[in-house]
Formats: structure tokens, sequence, C-alpha cells
């Protein structure tokens, strides 16, 4: 469905993915996604990236697995959480990664009505380091019904009003149901914007190292105990490829194989550090 100028209609699916970290951080671990997207900051903590959608516009994939797999791939990748924000014709929601633990998420019907579990919206906030008492309420009249009939779009929205209390500042303009095309523009006029483009695994690789090393992590990623969480990685990565191959699963894929280039990448930091 599009609108007379050809836009899509709000009805399009889409999703934003918010990172808990700076965009000079943020920009070459999203690379390894191999996705265009726009990059820019979200508050003194944040970024946004404001992806295509190419995977879900052409109905390959609905657009919450395809960015609860890239969600898992950045927060695997890197020690900092992310949100992945969606939204189609018939639900909104969020998904929450955080590292290695389970991923979080929540969703309502279009019509508002939430579909979600009590205890996922209570891990949310003690995830983010969010009150547990003001925040925790505002969040909890997100999960009741509303005689309002507040949509799902809303309530997202909703979500996105409590979280600048964790230092969430999306650009005006930046809003879920928005369509895409219109996202992609508010994201390229802000400050410091940043096109996100695949150039290949050796400028890839290069640069997560360089985000790595200039975070005082280098450290890290030698000695016995930095390899033996490489092998974990590498053990995890890849079977959870391997199953989002089966599933033909894009964004599971892309989880799995950032987990396996990781493990790889650790395993081998100080050869590839000498030989740099």
């Amino acid at each position: 469905m599009s609108t007379a100028s050809g836009e899509p209609s709000v009805t399009a699916p889409g999703a934003l993915l918010l990172c808990r970290a700076h965009p000079e951080s943020v920009g070459p671990a999203a690379q390894l996604l191999r996705e265009r997207m726009l990059l820019t900051a979200a508050g003194p903590e944040w970024s946004v990236l404001v992806p295509e959608g190419k995977p879900w516009q052409h109905g390959a994939e609905p657009v919450d697995r395809v960015v609860a797999g890239w969600a898992t791939a950045l927060a695997v990748s890197a020690p900092w959480s992310v949100l992945a924000l969606w939204w189609d014709a018939d639900r909104s929601g969020f998904t929450l990664a955080s590292g290695f633990r389970r991923t979080v998420g929540y969703e309502w019907l279009a019509n508002g009505t939430p579909v979600g579990e009590d205890e996922a919206m209570r891990t949310f906030a003690a995830r983010l380091g969010l009150d547990p008492v003001h925040d925790m309420q505002s969040l909890e009249r997100l999960t009741r019904p509303d005689p309002g009939a507040v949509d799902a779009r809303a309530r997202v929205r909703g979500l996105l009003a409590v979280l600048t209390r964790a230092g969430v500042m999306v650009p005006a303009g930046l809003s879920p149901g928005e369509p895409a095309g219109r996202l992609r523009e508010v994201a390229r006029v802000q400050p410091g914007a940043e096109q996100i483009e695949w150039t290949g695994w050796r400028a890839a690789v290069r640069a997560e190292l360089d985000v790595v090393e200039s975070g005082g992590l280098g450290s890290w990623l030698r000695g016995p105990r930095a390899r033996v969480l490489a092998a974990a990685e590498l053990a995890a990565g890849l079977p959870l490829t391997a199953w989002g191959v089966r599933r033909r699963s894009g964004g599971w894929i892309v989880a799995g194989a950032l987990l396996t280039i990781h493990g790889a990448l650790g395993l081998a930091y100080e050869h590839l550090r000498a030989f740099d």
C-alpha cells in the first residue's frame, strides 16, 4: 500500500536499532551486518541505526525476526546492549539483546492490545538499569489494556518516552511507524550522521580491532582467558549459523557468523596485530 506520493504507507514494516554506545563504536560493528544503514547519535551514550529494510520489504522474512538476529549479532560482538524497535501492519514491539544472555521482548497488536509477558518487561527494565519503582510503573501501564484504544505504535513511542530517563534522545522525526524513506531522510540530516556500508572483510576487521583497542580492551584479547572466551564464541557461532541456515533466517545467520568471526579473531588476535 502506498500514498499518493509513492511512499509506502505507515502500515509498511520498519525498524530502528538503538545501541548503548557512541557512534564511533557502533559503526564498525554495524558494518559486519552487511546491510545499508544510517547511523547517528541518540543521546550522550546512545546511537540509533536506521536500516533500509530490504529483507522485510522483499517479504523474505518478518521484520521482528530479522531485527532480533541483528540485535543479537551486534550485542554479542560488543560490550553494550542493543534495543530493536519494530513494527508492521499487524503488530509492533521490541527486542533487547545484551551479550550472551537470552533476548527479551514484548509486542502489541495493531490496536494496542498487549500480548507479551509481564516478566519480560521487568527483565527489560532491570537490564537497562531503569528505576524499579517509577520507571517500572510507567512500563507496567504499557502492558495493560487501554480503554482509549491506543495503537501499537503509540505503545512503542511510550516506551521511548520512558527510555529518555536512561539517556535515550532519539532525534525528532525518528518515530516508530514513520515510512522508511522519512526515517532515512531525518537520520541523514543529523549532525555527524554516517552511512554504514559493507567495504569488505579486511577493512571491517581492521576497524573493529581499532575500536576495541581504543576502548582499552586490547589487553583482554591476549592470554589464556581470552583464548578460552574466543573458543567458546567459535563453538557457539558455528551451530547457530547452521541453525539459521536451516530456518532460512538471515538475522540468525548473521548472529552466528559474527560469533564465529569474533571467536576466530580472538584466537588469532596477536598474530593479526603483528601482521598488521
